[in-house]
């Protein structure tokens, strides 16, 4: 399959006359319509999705539930501005936030347009709960692309590059990233603490902000315990545990939210992505007598929780419990790791096979390029950690080049760009999953 095809030629033509060029898509195909797990574009041509437009349509494109939810709110009301006229869909919203998301305190929610803006909002929350500042972020984390986000985003190019100064009191320490460090989750989290407290000091953090398993940063899982003392050592020291639950939400991860698998209850939790089938929908949920801590008028905005928005995302919350996309997001795992750690035996440059649920990952590195025993004693490596292994983010982009060729989407990601992701919609069935892991094949030879 050659791409583009004639109608997706004119097309680019057009856009590179009218869109910016620093908003770039990863194929020239253009889309006509999609359904599923699948894509097809203006000319015909179907491609099998592992990117669910970055783990956005959990529940398919086009949800028979979400479309005609739209529908019948469009023809009521499109807008009105929660904060100048409020309607009912916003508030379900936040009750469906506050009941399915991890704790069983009491919680309040406020809705937003972006990711980006809940993360923002979350930062604004724990200042202004705790009167302190510093904001403790880890090593390839990915928060967002606005001012504050930017800082707290680990990655340069080109998320940063040329776009500051940033916001300040912002600190960065170690993530735990078993495949490079092999450190125990608890010796890991030792590592961040110490840092936190000999350079930041514990007094002074109003939140640690984390992803439960990283996104952009390379779908990095945390080694078991590293989360959960992360939490404890911030509830003992007065700052807010605060997980970005933006991209392992909504039964990605095969639970509701990734937090869940290690028992966590952050104070505060952001979402966005899959919570409404497509539209723009992200949400900030916490302890209420911090949500609450903010005055009157102090969060908001004028599309935030628009009322189509919220109607999506009722009937896609619907349709996740319906069809039980948890359990779901756990079929797709066992279909899908047999034979990415077969593709791992076969190929020596898969370095890593990892994820949980729907949200699974091959880390690809220069073969034997980790000697053993290649250690760095005093940050505590543990023996046989692949810590020297070399990023090939040229083999990586040539995988991901030969599979978009064979009509497979997939993404790829990592700090050091060597990391190919699969994000199927939840609701692939398994031969059109089987297919895809075919078509992976033939792009990994």
């Amino acid at each position: 399959m050659t791409m583009p095809g004639e109608h997706s030629a004119d097309l680019h033509k057009r856009r590179s006359a009218a869109v910016a060029r620093g908003v770039s898509s990863m194929i020239s195909s253009y889309v006509d319509h999609a359904s599923g797990g699948t894509l097809s574009d203006v000319d015909g041509r179907e491609w099998i999705d592992l990117a669910a437009g970055i783990a956005v349509t959990n529940v398919g494109n086009s949800n028979p539930k979400v479309v005609e939810a739209v529908r019948r709110q469009a023809e009521r009301f499109t807008h009105t501005c929660f904060m100048i006229a409020p309607y009912e869909g916003y508030v379900a919203v936040c009750e469906q936030l506050n009941a399915l998301t991890p704790g069983s305190f009491e919680k309040r929610s406020a809705l937003f347009n972006s990711g980006a803006e809940a993360v923002e909002n979350a930062v604004k929350v724990a200042r202004h709960a705790t009167g302190r500042r510093a904001v403790v972020v880890f090593d390839h984390a990915y928060h967002g692309r606005t001012n504050l986000t930017m800082a707290l985003t680990a990655k340069d190019m080109p998320y940063k590059h040329g776009f500051g100064p940033f916001a300040g009191e912002i600190y960065r320490v170690p993530m735990s990233y078993p495949f490079r460090d092999g450190l125990a989750g608890p010796d890991a989290a030792a590592l961040a603490i110490g840092l936190i407290e000999k350079q930041v000091g514990a007094d002074q953090v109003a939140a640690v902000l984390i992803e439960p398993i990283q996104g952009e940063g390379g779908f990095v899982v945390p080694a078991p315990g590293f989360l959960p003392s992360l939490a404890a050592w911030a509830r003992a020291n007065g700052a807010l545990f605060v997980a970005d639950e933006i991209q392992t939400g909504f039964c990605r991860t095969g639970d509701w939210f990734a937090s869940t698998h290690e028992g966590l209850e952050p104070d505060l939790v952001t979402t966005a992505k899959g919570i409404a089938g497509g539209l723009p929908l992200a949400g900030l949920t916490g302890r209420a007598e911090l949500m609450d801590a903010v005055h009157p008028g102090g969060l908001g905005g004028t599309y935030g929780g628009n009322p189509i928005a919220c109607a999506a995302g009722l009937a896609a919350i619907e349709t996740m419990r319906e069809l039980d996309l948890a359990a779901a997001a756990r079929r797709i795992e066992s279909v899908m790791l047999p034979r990415l750690r077969e593709f791992q035996q076969r190929y020596q440059y898969i370095g890593d096979v990892r994820g949980r649920g729907a949200m699974l990952a091959l880390e690809i590195v220069v073969p034997d390029s980790a000697p053993p025993g290649r250690l760095t004693a005093e940050r505590g490596w543990a023996k046989g950690a692949a810590l020297g292994a070399t990023p090939d983010a040229a083999k990586t982009a040539e995988i991901q080049r030969r599979a978009h060729t064979a009509g497979l989407l997939l993404l790829t990601c990592g700090t050091y760009g060597n990391v190919i992701r699969f994000l199927p919609p939840l609701v692939m069935d398994d031969p059109t999953l089987e297919r895809a892991l075919d078509l992976l094949e033939f792009a990994l030879q």
